[in-house]
């Protein structure tokens, strides 16, 4: 098994404990044997810039996150490799890891997008538009407002296109994410169930998912309890609620896995960090077949990568 993670947030833990090392760090889920003993392709790799930090310091802290992933993450693990563009998915080698940079939230840019390009330049293949509050982009899930996008933010999708760029609509308000659909080629939500199983606002209605299957896009499960059941407690068969809701949605091809790994406090049980994906979907193969977890682990993925490069 091959398996794609769309979202973790192990660069914030490397940045908040300079003696964490990504290798076999125990408090960190996603370390790179846990990636290996998980049977993990690729990782997407989230730059998360919390909310406290002041405006002025934001784009700093990216950087330091993005060092983080050059110097600690690449570097002493040559057989993580960093994937700058897509086609770069199907070339990775036996034993070869993929390592995709990503950006949760624009705050740090604010309305200078020489620091876009320069993320672009770093590497980044996917944007979220907002965390949880508002920037000048546009309004998050926790916005009372629930604005869409502003101009900015809807230039932003339009130069995601242009570079290949996914546009994550995880964390996003309802109108946002519309807008974010009318806009973009690339569109996934990384980390995101279906609401109706569980009415968590980070969670997307059946019209949200039904929306991405027709656009062609993208959506990784989270594996966290409060997204699967409301509580900080879940098993397996939470998550397989949600599973079978896309199906029944027409959005079995269209899923994967975004663990939240690193950014979540408690987790499904059973299923306590990477490495443990091979017997998650031992107990999967109890619900569903073979093929179809194929494409739940990586194929799904693919397909998705394939239909948006194509065009």
């Amino acid at each position: 098994m091959n398996l794609i993670d769309s979202h973790c947030d192990v660069l914030l833990k490397l940045i908040k404990d300079k003696k964490r090392t990504f290798y076999d760090d125990k408090n960190i889920q996603a370390n790179y044997l846990n990636l290996k003993k998980g049977e993990v392709k690729v990782q997407f790799f989230a730059i998360f810039v919390e909310p406290e930090i002041e405006q002025n310091q934001k784009f700093q802290n990216v950087l330091e996150q993005v060092e983080a992933f050059y110097e600690r993450v690449l570097k002493p693990n040559p057989n993580m490799k960093h994937i700058k563009n897509w086609h770069q998915v199907e070339q990775l080698r036996e034993g070869e890891i993929g390592a995709v940079l990503a950006l949760e939230g624009l705050d740090a840019i604010g309305n200078d997008q020489t620091k876009l390009s320069l993320l672009y330049q770093l590497g980044v293949l996917s944007i979220g538009i907002t965390w949880n509050g508002a920037n000048l982009c546009g309004d998050g899930v926790g916005e009372p407002r629930g604005a869409g996008l502003t101009e900015l933010g809807k230039a932003i999708v339009t130069r995601n296109n242009q570079y290949s760029v996914l546009t994550d609509v995880s964390h996003l308000s309802e109108a946002g994410f519309w807008d974010v659909l009318e806009l973009s080629t690339f569109p996934i939500a990384s980390h995101s169930n279906a609401k109706s199983i569980c009415q968590h606002p980070r969670n997307l209605t059946d019209s949200q998912i039904k929306a991405i299957v027709q656009k062609g896009g993208y959506i990784g499960l989270v594996l966290y309890p409060v997204f699967l059941n409301g509580t900080k407690k879940a098993t397996v068969s939470d998550l397989v609620r949600h599973i079978e809701h896309f199906c029944l949605l027409g959005a079995g091809g269209h899923i994967g896995i975004g663990s939240d790994f690193d950014g979540i406090d408690s987790v499904i049980d059973g299923v306590e960090h990477s490495g443990q994906y091979p017997s998650l979907f031992s107990e999967l193969s109890n619900y569903f077949s073979d093929d179809f977890l194929n494409g739940l682990a990586a194929k799904n993925f693919k397909a998705f990568l394939a239909r948006k490069l194509a065009n």
